[in-house]
């Protein structure tokens, strides 16, 4: 069904919901497509597949409007893709071999994880607010001194790593994760730890996407509907999200992932079956 053109509008409006909903909530669609696909039949590790395709286009999206704007610090989100795209790869290639039972277990695991990492991103947030912290204007052409982006390497390192290490395997951006650890170790504000995160992603994404198209996992035409939808959906989210209250997105926020690490779980133990 997925192949046919009915099928094809029912992925644009899947990828326009789970758009609207990671907009709304600030996470990644990866998170809710890859569990869209496993619910429409789709095998576990092409449902990984074929979501970074949407990683992909999101990114590219994001990306290119903080870079017109002058808000992008290409330096950090390059050296966050070197090292992203080696464990992307890697990524790929475990997701590959390992059953679909594990990698569902894990992928529940890490909507469970997301829970505390959102957690954490607000409670930074909070702080940088409390704090009165500006944001540095990255578009007046001040860098970060040679000596202090050398002793940032090893943090940059650890954090590209483990997002590409996730991107490839369970088919996510990685962000959800990069985030809050960028905003730890490196001391970014917020708002640059999204975008430098989102730069990195372009390439992380790329990576994971041409191992899992060697291996013959990615589902071209359903990706490109479900990337089409998402980005749709993803403007159609921010936009809302200043009209509801906190609690509701919290709210929100906290029933989905549950849910589909229910869900994810329940799939993974039938498979031990």
């Amino acid at each position: 069904m997925l192949e046919t053109p009915l099928g094809w509008v029912l992925l644009v409006l899947i990828g326009s919901v789970t758009g609207i909903l990671a907009g709304l909530l600030g996470i990644g669609g990866g998170l809710l497509m890859v569990p869209a696909l496993t619910f429409l039949g789709v095998p576990l590790i092409q449902a990984t597949a074929t979501s970074l395709i949407g990683v992909f286009l999101s990114a590219v999206s994001g990306s290119l409007r903080n870079l017109g704007a002058g808000e992008l610090n290409w330096r950090v989100s390059l050296k966050l893709a070197a090292f992203g795209i080696v464990t992307a790869q890697g990524g790929a290639w475990l997701g590959d071999r390992l059953p679909d039972s594990a990698l569902a277990l894990g992928f529940a695991g890490l909507l469970l994880a997301t829970t505390y990492l959102m957690d954490l991103r607000q409670r930074f947030k909070r702080q940088t607010e409390k704090e009165n912290l500006v944001e540095p204007e990255l578009a007046s052409g001040e860098e970060v001194p040679d000596a202090e982006e050398e002793a940032r390497l090893p943090s940059i390192a650890g954090i590209g790593l483990l997002a590409g290490g996730l991107s490839g395997l369970f088919g996510v951006g990685g962000g959800v994760v990069m985030v809050p650890l960028q905003m730890l170790f490196l001391g970014e504000s917020i708002k640059a730890a999204v975008r430098t995160s989102l730069g990195g992603i372009v390439a992380i994404a790329i990576s994971g996407l041409a191992q899992h198209t060697w291996n013959g996992n990615v589902l071209w035409i359903p990706g490109l509907c479900l990337g089409l939808g998402g980005i749709i959906g993803a403007q159609a989210g921010t936009r809302l999200l200043p009209r509801l209250p906190d609690r509701t997105v919290n709210f929100l926020f906290r029933f989905l992932l549950f849910a589909l690490a229910a869900y994810m779980i329940i799939r993974g133990i039938h498979g031990w079956l």
